[in-house]
This record gives C-alpha cells, structure tokens and sequence, in this order.
C-alpha cells in the first residue's frame, strides 16, 4: 500500500513562503489596528462629550496586563509592552492630539521617560526647568507633565518636591527607568579639564569621576542635553548624559556605565489635573505637615499602621517659612479611595496641621530601561 501524500504543512519551509505568510500576517495585523482606531475615535467622541480625560492611567495598565498575560511568546513581555506603548500612542493621537511638557532639551533622561511612556504620537514640549513643567500642566499649556522625583542612588529631587507646594497638581502615573550615564566629548579629543552635567549625575558618578579625573573640574548645568549642548562648543570639555545624546549632539562617547552603582534607578511621574480610578495594584503620595512638639509625627503615622497600610517612602523637606519646619513627603501602597485609605487619612488629618493628597495612580509593574 502506497504512502500519503504529503500536506503543504508536511513540506519543508522556504524563505520566500516564509515570507510570504509574514506578508499575509502584516496585512491582517494592519487591517486590525485601523478597525481598533475606529473604535478609539468613537470613544474618543464619548469621552468628548462626557468631558472625560484622554488619559487614563488605569486602563492603559489593564491593555499593558492583559497583552503580556496573553501571550505565549516568542515575544518577551519587554517587547508586547513596547509594541502596545506604540499602539496606545496612536489611539491618544486619534482620540485627542495630547501634549506633553517635560524637562528639555530634546534627550535629556526625562525626555527619553516622556517618550517612553507615551510614545511617538503625542506632541512633547520642552521646558528650561522642572517648575516650568508644573507651570505648563497648570496653565493648561500642557495636558500632562513628566518630572523625576527621586532616583536609587541620589533620593529625591528637591526641585520636583518643592513645585508640588507650589501648584496643586495630581500624580496619575509614575516610571522607573534605568539610567546609565556616559562620558563624551567634542571629535577625538583625549584631554578633559572640564565637565558639564547636571549635579544629581555628579552624585552618581562621584565615585567614579574621582578615580579617572581627579582633577577635572565639575560644572553643573540645568540638564544633561544642556551640558552636551556646552560641551560640544567648548576645548578641552566633556559632558556627562545618556548615550543617546551623543549623535543628537555630535559627539564622541569615551566612557559608558560610569554611574557608581550598577542598578541606577530613576523613579519619574506624570502630573495631570486629576488622579486617576483605581487599577487594582495601587500607590498613593501624600504631603504633611506636624507640629512642632515632640511625637508629633509618630501620631501622624500610626494611623497607617493601625489600617495595615504599608508606606514605601517617606521624606522631609524645609517648609521655606520657617526655620526647623519641614513637610514630609508620604508614598503608600493602596488608592487613596479605598476603604482603609480613607479611614487612614481622616485620622492623619486630625493630627496632621497639613495634608495634601499628591494622587493615587498604578504602580510601576517593570522597570524601563533605553538601549
């Protein structure tokens, strides 16, 4: 009795089929996308009418979830999130054209945590310092902000928390991202007397710029392009940034990975008018103030305690008003609208002089990092 023959699956594979098929996926996958962004139109007509935000935080991290969950590789999650950040882009750009105010020049690393979380299909808009961005959310120059607020190495960012006293904008997102800091310079050059960077990264590196230029003098600049932007003018000069920065500004990379510690990093959020609903995996930042007496934040924390809410960051900074003041910066697992939450938060009040809610928004699930 003869064989069978063989079914088109049973024959061995070719790079022009190969190909083909690809072709035949491209088209449907193109054919899918475009159907998605009629439905993203229409619910952009709703949110319109319903004066809804374009932006919401909690349903972006449900589609983020969701695909990663679904999916049975090849594909690591890193690339579905990356691929879905790119869709999620466009759907904001069809819903509504967004407008995003970050710390600039162009490739600074809050402009590469701006565009890592929202993409290419959004307008950035770049601003001279981190209180300008709050300046531009809360003028409505901006939909949203991105500032850093506090980094592993360095702590927080004295800048970002002082401008959260002095406009009263919501956190509806936050991003870590790994930062890798790189040495470069103008050409070929090989003598280095001076170096540009902006002082958290001479925090960082200290170590490091001690070992191999001791000599060198540090210059602190508003940002890390504006350091590239110096040095690239300038003889005998080098400036410190992501190495990204280095074709944006002509210039030659002599040293990468100099950051003291190897696991450097930055924690950024999004400021909006509003917060955000819950996602189901929270985070709440809070601002108090106590009075001046012995005990007196110790009462202003046991209501966390006794709610069985976890804090996972707490940081004083001067009042500015008077001397030996401080307000205290409070992050705390859960949305400030749940059950536990509230009962914690009416008892901070009270013994509390000053509470502001900074926003509840979902917690970063994975950690960004720009190669």
């Amino acid at each position: 009795m003869g064989e069978a023959p063989s079914s088109p699956s049973d024959q061995p594979a070719s790079l022009e089929g190969l190909r083909e098929s690809i072709d035949r996926i491209d088209a449907e996958l193109v054919r899918l996308l475009n159907e998605r962004g009629d439905i993203v139109q229409k619910i952009g007509s709703l949110k319109r009418e319903q004066s809804g935000k374009i932006y919401a935080p909690s349903r972006e991290t449900h589609v983020f979830r969701r695909a990663i969950e679904r999916s049975a590789g090849p594909l690591p999650s890193a690339a579905i999130r990356a691929i879905f950040r790119e869709i999620m882009s466009a759907s904001i750009a069809l819903e509504q054209p967004l407008t995003v105010a970050y710390l600039g020049p162009q490739t600074t690393f809050t402009h590469l945590a701006a565009m890592a979380k929202f993409g290419t299909s959004v307008d950035y808009l770049p601003n001279r310092d981190i209180l300008g961005i709050f300046r531009c959310v809360a003028s409505g120059a901006a939909d949203l902000g991105v500032v850093p607020v506090e980094n592993s190495i360095d702590g927080g960012v004295s800048d970002t928390l002082d401008a959260f006293m002095a406009y009263p904008l919501q956190i509806c997102s936050e991003l870590l991202m790994e930062v890798h800091h790189c040495l470069m310079v103008p050409g070929r050059q090989t003598v280095i007397e001076k170096i540009y960077s902006k002082p958290q990264v001479f925090a960082q590196c200290g170590r490091w710029l001690g070992e191999h230029y001791p000599d060198a003098e540090l210059i602190s600049v508003g940002s890390t392009a504006r350091a590239c932007e110096v040095a690239k003018e300038e003889e005998c000069a080098g400036a410190i940034a992501h190495f990204v920065a280095a074709a944006t500004y002509g210039l030659t990379v002599v040293h990468k990975n100099i950051e003291d510690v190897a696991r450097n990093v930055t924690r950024f959020v999004v400021l909006a008018e509003e917060s955000c609903k819950p996602s189901g995996n929270d985070k709440t930042s809070v601002v108090v103030s106590v009075q001046h007496k012995s005990g007196a934040l110790h009462e202003a924390l046991v209501p966390f305690r006794n709610n069985g809410i976890n804090l996972t960051r707490i940081e004083s900074r001067p009042s500015k008003r008077n001397p030996w003041e401080y307000y205290f910066f409070i992050d705390f697992e859960g949305h400030k609208d749940d059950e536990r939450a509230l009962a914690a938060l009416r008892e901070v009040h009270k013994a509390c002089i000053y509470l502001q809610i900074l926003g509840s928004y979902p917690i970063a699930d994975s950690t960004v990092s720009i190669e």
